[in-house]
């Protein structure tokens, strides 16, 4: 990616960062905290009418902090429209502080009623506004709290969730104990990067951001600490085919693995490669399967190997190596990547190939490793349960251990390249949780590695639109049944639009 910003909508923030950024509009700008409530509460209410046209009865439910502010300015403006706002809340106002305290005597001026929170009362709302815990929760949601989470989750009715939804934690995307379960989630200043990765799918419905017009000489300020994927931006990276081109131009890639019973890994791996662009494609793999490959598909070539000695001949044509995809956890399989890992070859590992690694670790800066959180748990030394609790820190420690390019794959697939630079993809769906997924993205990074592109480029092109082909297909035939083969012709339609 290049040193030029990526338009605001693709930028991501911790939430520290922020807190720079508000710190910057009330020093800078001379704007109020009170100023940017407010304006908070008119793209808040703008979005709600959009979201729900036929809306009469808005039931609000505000908690203690900055949160609860917003929902008191959004109660405020629904009110002034001539809607029914009933404001439900957990902590009394006299308990607010500055601008949230302001907030909350406004709307009591203006004739608001607020009553202490009641489940009961949720089932008036046509929606409800969820202004309960804001962007700095840090520990786990308990108590009267928790119960309130709990009920709007059971009450039935359309949440509409304010900056973030309640009980998710806006840095990592974990649910902290319980947390709201919105259908439309409306975010302010920046993009918070939690709610892109990990448990966030489940929780944030549709997603929007509005920047509370804050200029970009305050924006482009602070530096993101992620960055959404986007296929229009990431496929210019793509260099353009030259009429006269042979397939000497487009590199001979090298797929290793497909011990017995796991010849299918390969041979996906190795004809998403063929689909992407590539020159050659080549299968080292076990002596009975490569007799049936080309039998399916005749071009891509398949030899047997019997030994590490065996790949020698191989490995000194290729130009990009991939190699992992049933590769298993044999002798062979050891001794294949021992003689891999002693060549200086551009490679994608993957599966058994980042097990193997796990038990006897090595660092490079030419490869791309592409785990799911159980193998970047073997691969820390953890438990999936810490490397899903925080996938930022994950995949950041992964590259900093082993080097290269990272792709910690999941709901919100995270790239980091070997300058550091994040990257999430924010497509997906649960039909790619299925056998093969894996395999067709390691042909697919490979694949493009072999045209050219950086490792860095090619994982974050190849995540992108292998994400994209699995939700064009799923909006096509469903969720259920969706096969990694599916992706194949749509990912070469993807890369030649």
């Amino acid at each position: 990616m290049t040193d030029v910003l990526p338009p605001q909508n693709f930028r991501l923030y911790r939430t520290e960062q922020i807190r720079q950024l508000e710190h910057l509009a009330i020093t800078e700008l001379h704007l109020s905290g009170y100023e940017l409530m407010q304006r908070a509460g008119i793209a808040s209410w703008h979005w709600l009418q959009q979201s729900w046209p036929g809306i009469h009865k808005l039931v609000v439910v505000c908690g203690g902090g900055n949160n609860a502010g917003d929902g008191y300015a959004i109660a405020t403006i629904a009110r002034k429209s001539g809607k029914q706002v009933i404001v439900l809340a957990l902590r009394p106002v006299e308990s607010l502080q500055a601008e949230a305290l302001q907030a909350a005597r406004n709307f009591q001026q203006q004739g608001g009623k607020v009553k202490p929170f009641d489940a009961d009362e949720l089932q008036q709302a046509d929606v409800i506004v969820d202004a309960i815990l804001g962007i700095g929760l840090e520990r786990e949601v308990s108590g009267d709290l928790q119960e309130c989470i709990q009920a709007i989750n059971q009450s039935g009715k359309p949440v509409f969730a304010v900056d973030v939804p309640s009980g998710l934690n806006a840095n990592t995307g974990r649910v902290m104990g319980a947390a709201i379960r919105a259908n439309f989630t409306l975010s302010f200043i920046g993009r918070k990067q939690g709610l892109y990765t990990g448990s966030s799918a489940d929780y944030c419905g549709v997603h929007q951001c509005e920047d509370l017009d804050l200029p970009h000489s305050i924006i482009d300020r602070v530096v993101p600490s992620a960055y959404l994927l986007d296929r229009q931006t990431t496929v210019s990276d793509l260099p353009k085919r030259q009429r006269t081109a042979h397939k000497g131009h487009f590199g001979h890639l090298l797929v290793i693995g497909g011990d017995y019973g796991y010849a299918g890994a390969v041979r996906m791996c190795a004809e998403m490669a063929a689909r992407s662009g590539v020159g050659l494609v080549s299968i080292a793999t076990r002596a009975e399967h490569a007799q049936m490959i080309p039998l399916a598909r005749p071009e891509l070539m398949a030899a047997g190997v019997a030994s590490a000695a065996n790949l020698v001949p191989l490995l000194h044509s290729a130009s990009v190596l991939a190699i992992g995809p049933g590769l298993g956890h044999s002798d062979w399989s050891t001794a294949l990547l021992a003689k891999v890992l002693d060549t200086q070859i551009p490679m994608v590992v993957d599966a058994d190939g980042l097990n193997l690694l796990a038990q006897d670790p090595a660092r490079r800066d030419n490869w791309v490793l592409t785990p799911h959180p159980g193998e970047a748990a073997r691969l820390l030394g953890i438990s999936v349960a810490e490397v899903e609790a925080d996938r930022f820190a994950a995949a950041r420690l992964i590259q900093h251990r082993y080097g290269g390019v990272i792709v910690l794959k999941g709901s919100g697939t995270i790239v980091v390249d070997s300058a550091g630079q994040v990257s999430v993809c924010s497509g997906g769906n649960s039909g790619m949780a299925s056998g093969g997924m894996g395999d067709v993205l390691t042909g697919l990074i490979a694949g493009l590695m072999c045209q050219q592109l950086s490792t860095g480029n090619a994982a974050r092109l190849a995540v992108c639109i292998h994400a994209e082909a699995a939700d064009i297909v799923a909006t096509q035939t469903g969720e259920r049944g969706l096969l990694a083969t599916d992706l194949i012709p749509i990912v070469r339609q993807l890369l030649n639009s």
